[in-house]
């Protein structure tokens, strides 16, 4: 079953505690894509997350904490692809 943008929010929130946090299914936009499933939906995702965790991280290292929190749906429930805008929680 593909993931929904509340299991990412929630898991976002779990692991970067405070965060504001903005998950949208992209993945209509991406019907016949690569990576694009038959449903239309839990493929493509844009996050947007801003975390105090974040404060004096570079851009790539921000990305690496995203993606490791949401390992788990990409290995297991085909997500696909992550549009991510992270920024110092200071900041946004």
């Amino acid at each position: 079953m593909p993931a929904t943008a509340a299991q990412l929010s929630a898991r976002l929130a779990e692991r970067l505690p405070g965060a504001r946090v903005e998950v949208i299914d992209e993945s209509a936009a991406h019907a016949g894509h690569a990576g694009a499933n038959a449903e239309g939906w839990g493929s493509h995702f844009r996050v947007r997350v801003a975390s105090n965790a974040f404060h004096s991280l570079s851009r790539v290292a921000r990305h690496r904490l995203v993606y490791e929190a949401l390992a788990e749906f990409i290995e297991r429930d085909g997500v696909h692809a992550l549009a991510i805008e992270a920024s110092d929680g200071a900041a946004a």
